[in-house]
């Protein structure tokens, strides 16, 4: 049995859970409110402040779709509750981020600054010219977000100038051999 999948999810104070027909599941809190539909094969119950998830039979399709359903239940109740963020930090001479308005502009050594838009629930914050932090209440758009972000200019092996996560550690390359 999936040792996830049996964990029950336990559902805090404050954040109000409804199951609908068709396994669609809405969850709501200060930060929000998610909704995502789930596959009808798993069994979505709720026991006072208990959910678990139940699945039909042993099959591969089945167990894997087991735990993924619940973690993402979990999820939904964690980025109503917290929220998500995922830092990123720009490298390189000139290159900087600032927030104006509700719009996120960098100048990355391009001709042109490369500008994102809030929106879907997703937030920018700027606290210096080299840090970016991306917040939401749905994780999925949290990492997308952010990856399309460090996707406009993705570190380089040489110097290792671009935009990166905050722990993410840049294999370095030597350069040229010389004589």
């Amino acid at each position: 049995m999936s040792r996830i999948g049996r964990e029950p999810i336990v559902v805090p104070a404050g954040i109000d859970v409804t199951i609908g027909d068709n396994n669609v599941v809405t969850v709501k809190g200060p930060l929000g409110t998610l909704t995502q539909e789930f596959s009808t094969a798993m069994s979505i119950t709720r026991d006072g402040d208990k959910i678990t998830v139940a699945r039909p039979n042993d099959e591969k399709e089945m167990r894997a779709l087991h735990g993924l359903t619940r973690t993402l239940i979990n999820n939904m109740i964690v980025g109503v509750k917290e929220g998500y963020q995922k830092k990123l930090q720009i490298v390189g001479v000139g290159y900087r981020v600032a927030k104006q308005g509700n719009k996120l502009v960098m100048n990355l050594g391009y001709s042109h600054d490369v500008v994102f838009e809030e929106g879907d629930g997703v937030t920018f914050d700027a606290p210096d010219a080299n840090t970016i932090i991306v917040k939401s209440a749905d994780k999925q758009k949290c990492g997308q977000v952010a990856a399309k972000i460090r996707a406009k200019r993705p570190p380089e092996p040489y110097h290792g100038k671009g935009v990166k996560y905050e722990n993410e550690v840049i294999r370095r390359k030597s350069g040229k051999a010389g004589k």
